[in-house]
């Protein structure tokens, strides 16, 4: 708006200039001429300059984050000439949603460099660049303007948004505790197998001192894994099987230190909630000191083994935060490719919104073959306007003894989990009371 304003009283000032100049000769016209011109000369030229040698840094304590937190990031306008600057307008290009750091600077003074802290409440998962970051200037009468881009040096990774989660069934395997399966285990477990000779990078924490002592060289100890301590995690991330509703994105703001930051909510997407509950459940149990693993098509078939560690943690995490719903293998699929490396009497945790019975079921009793005990978290479709037929699933895997956690769109999802918990625990001492030797032996 400025910008036109300014062509228009040059144009004017120009033309009333000419038009005295050709009729009437004054050298009051003539005079007009020569100040339009060198006004156009003098801010082509002020535009220019304006930009030049200027530079803009971003820095960030953390480049990860999960979603609902609020990231912070420092920009530091940089004029290392001694020209200042009128007006520098700072625009941030990322494509993270709600993005804040797009600022109005104005009179920046010869060797001054101006900082300002961004905001930004982090709503979605995935990899965002930092950048670009656009830098627009011109002159005072809005004759022109000049942009200088700078690339993106970094990126943030948003991780997915973790549930409290209070209560959830223990997810036990089927085989009596306690029995060892002929499998080397990284981790330390209550089943010492045997010891061998220490090699470079092997914790500190397995060497066996007497052993060591005895043979006057590093001794470890090895153990065997606990078919009871792994739980796995299916994602069903398949195309067909997703829904979703429209939402709005929330708009950028800067000002979150003043304000009340609002409550998260997850997109109303089988996707989201999907990837939500899969890295909460990941977080509760590897707290609980599970071995836990991951499964998923999302789009490319990925595998995490088990583990312990916080490490394991993170891997799940990073992973989740790229999981997308192009995914082309089936639950039923991603079972049958699996079940058979997981060690006898493991637990699979099963996430799908699949309505079909010939997916869930036949994932469900691929499972039971082969003496594994299968949960089911069913996301509703017909929730997030997807097929209808979640119900009569829900009801099918019932009828099979399967304990199924419906989850619906808008729930509260730590409050249903912990009530799932509390239901799962009642129907087992209902049974244990039913046939107490059965569940005894």
């Amino acid at each position: 708006m400025r910008r036109n304003t300014g062509w228009v009283l040059f144009l004017v000032l120009f033309g009333v200039g000419l038009f005295g100049m050709a009729s009437t000769g004054a050298a009051l016209y003539i005079r007009l001429v020569y100040m339009g011109a060198l006004l156009l000369a003098a801010t082509w030229l002020w535009t220019r300059l304006s930009l030049r040698s200027l530079r803009i840094i971003r820095r960030a304590r953390s480049l990860r984050a999960s979603v609902g937190d609020i990231f912070e990031e420092s920009y530091e306008l940089v004029n290392p000439s001694r020209i200042p600057r009128l007006f520098v307008e700072v625009k941030n290009e990322t494509n993270l949603p709600a993005a804040a750091g797009s600022r109005l600077l104005t009179w920046l003074s010869g060797k001054e460099n101006r900082t300002y802290l961004a905001r930004s409440w982090l709503t979605q998962r995935g990899a965002f660049p930092l950048g670009p970051t656009t830098l627009t200037s011109g002159d005072p009468f809005g004759f022109f303007t000049v942009k200088q881009t700078f690339p993106s040096t970094a990126s943030l990774l948003v991780l997915p948004l973790i549930i409290p989660i209070s209560d959830f069934p223990s997810l036990t395997g089927l085989l009596p505790g306690g029995k060892a399966i002929q499998r080397k285990s990284y981790e330390v477990t209550p089943h010492a197998s045997g010891l061998r000779e220490y090699v470079t990078g092997d914790p500190l924490k397995r060497i066996h001192w007497p052993s060591t002592a005895r043979r006057g060289k590093l001794m470890v100890k090895e153990f065997e894994q606990d078919p009871q301590s792994e739980l796995w995690i299916f994602l069903d991330a398949q195309r067909m099987v997703q829904a979703e509703l429209p939402y709005e994105t929330p708009v950028a703001r800067d000002n979150w230190i003043f304000s009340r930051r609002p409550e998260v909510h997850l997109p109303p997407s089988t996707l989201e909630y999907g990837v939500s509950l899969a890295a909460s459940l990941a977080h509760y149990f590897i707290e609980q000191r599970r071995a836990v693993g991951f499964v998923t098509d999302g789009p490319v078939y990925t595998v995490i083994p088990a583990e312990r560690s916080e490490r394991q943690e993170s891997k799940v995490l990073e992973t989740l935060a790229f999981v997308a719903g192009e995914g082309t293998l089936s639950l039923a699929s991603l079972v049958d490719l699996h079940s058979p490396q997981m060690p006898l009497g493991s637990s699979a945790l099963l996430i799908t919104s699949s309505v079909r019975d010939d997916v869930a079921l036949v994932a469900v009793e691929l499972l039971q073959r082969r003496n594994l005990r299968p949960v089911v978290i069913l996301l509703m479709a017909h929730s997030f306007g997807g097929a209808e037929g979640s119900e009569e699933l829900a009801t099918k895997l019932e009828q099979r003894g399967i304990p199924v956690c419906k989850v619906y769109n808008n729930a509260n999802l730590g409050e249903l989990l912990a009530e799932f918990a509390a239901g799962h625990r009642q129907q087992e001492n209902r049974s244990w009371h039913a046939h107490p030797s059965t569940l005894s032996t």
